[in-house]
């Protein structure tokens, strides 16, 4: 697919380019409390930019509901950007109208405006191909004669008027972020190096049914933790006492389970877990063996055999692949085991892959070096689906226009 490199190559002096940028960063009112998003979105807009195109990007933010909602601006987002920039960035009033088309008319060559949020309009996440399309018509016709730069890793998975038709509507190229991210993707599916081994949290085992299932066909070893390991422990016939539990899912699990038996796969699971009288930082703790936990208590985290355990699990990798916390990583009390994984990745020799959402936010809040892994992925559901063998719109798209 034809790539940033090639549009800088034809010349964007003075060209109008929309650019794609995923920015969906989490706020604390309007204080942006992560901006792992806005930082790899700069490097796109910033070669744009010192090339002197008029560079229009466009993002979302959270999921306001098709219309115009105060907490769901960008306003936070531009003031980051144009600090990352070290230029000003201008934000417009709306995504297409007015005060759209006044911001874009007004750009001189190497300034950049940001539209406002995309998902203010319905028609952008619309499931009908139309109205979609007409939304793409619209944001096209703001860059007359420019051409269109998917940058945002994060929504390629969707089919979306600001990812999927409009790379239609215009000459579309793939931008530095989403080439780098389908090329470590590809290193996890085409050229692997083995021992290959996943680890997977987070909440919900429902989030990753498709996954499992798929990497079972493909994984040397695959770790479990975070709130999906009780439905795993459930499954095996364990008290996992008031732990989070999908009890709709056990017959999937126990096919899973079955499943990496006939395959050889090595599934691993907690042995240990710090155990909580109640949902909150400063509860009372237990540290209890896995077929231990108490009636009355929830596990928040994996205990320290765990740690130990999945540590040694990982120690001969060669590629890893790594989406989901061990537990609540966000009551420090509780950040232990995801702590624990994040650094025995960054001891590692292997290729390393944070598979982004909540894992590459984690290694951050923990404060352990960015540059420890070989990459921290910026969208973790793009990710997952890739890992599913699902196909991405937004990429599929972007190798078909011509």
């Amino acid at each position: 697919m034809k790539n940033l490199d090639d549009l800088l190559g034809e010349g964007v002096s003075g060209r109008l380019v929309l650019v794609r940028s995923d920015l969906n960063v989490p706020l604390d009112g309007q204080t942006i409390t992560d901006d792992g998003r806005v930082r790899a979105a700069v490097p796109t807009i910033k070669k744009l930019a010192e090339a002197g195109a008029k560079v229009v990007v466009t993002a979302h933010l959270g999921r306001p509901k098709g219309e115009p909602d105060p907490k769901f601006s960008l306003s936070p987002v531009a003031t980051r950007l144009s600090e990352l920039l070290g230029a000003d960035v201008a934000l417009a009033g709306d995504l297409v109208g007015e005060s759209a088309k006044a911001t874009v008319g007004a750009l001189a060559d190497g300034q950049v405006a940001l539209l406002e949020n995309v998902r203010f309009d319905a028609r952008e996440t619309s499931k009908v191909e139309s109205e979609r399309a007409e939304l793409a018509a619209e944001l096209a016709a703001l860059v007359p004669g420019g051409a269109f730069v998917s940058d945002g890793f994060g929504v390629v998975h969707r089919k979306q008027a600001s990812v999927y038709e409009i790379a239609r509507a215009l000459p579309a190229y793939a931008g530095g972020l989403v080439l780098a991210e389908v090329e470590v993707l590809k290193k996890l599916t085409d050229e692997l190096s083995r021992p290959y081994v996943v680890v997977l949290g987070g909440a919900k085992v429902s989030d990753k049914l498709g996954v499992i299932a798929n990497l079972l066909s493909k994984v040397d070893r695959l770790l479990i933790g975070g709130g999906m390991a009780y439905t795993f422990l459930k499954a095996q016939g364990h008290e996992v006492g008031q732990s989070l539990l999908q009890a709709d899912q056990l017959d999937q699990v126990k096919g899973f389970l079955v499943e990496a038996e006939k395959r050889g796969v090595d599934l691993v699971l907690p042995v240990d877990f710090l155990a909580a009288d109640d949902f909150k930082p400063d509860a009372d703790i237990k540290i209890v063996d896995a077929d231990a936990i108490p009636a009355d208590r929830q596990g928040l985290d994996i205990g320290p055999k765990t740690r130990e355990l999945f540590a040694g699990k990982l120690a001969d990798a060669k590629t890893v692949f790594w989406n989901g916390p061990m537990g609540v990583f966000e009551f420090e009390a509780f950040s232990g085991g995801t702590r624990a994984v994040a650094e025995a990745l960054v001891a590692s020799s292997a290729f390393t892959v944070v598979g982004g959402g909540d894992s590459a936010a984690a290694v951050r809040q923990l404060g352990l070096p960015e540059d420890g892994f070989s990459h921290i992925s910026t969208g973790g559901g793009a990710s997952l689906e890739y890992l599913e063998g699902k196909e991405l719109p937004g990429v599929s798209v972007l190798e078909e226009s011509k």
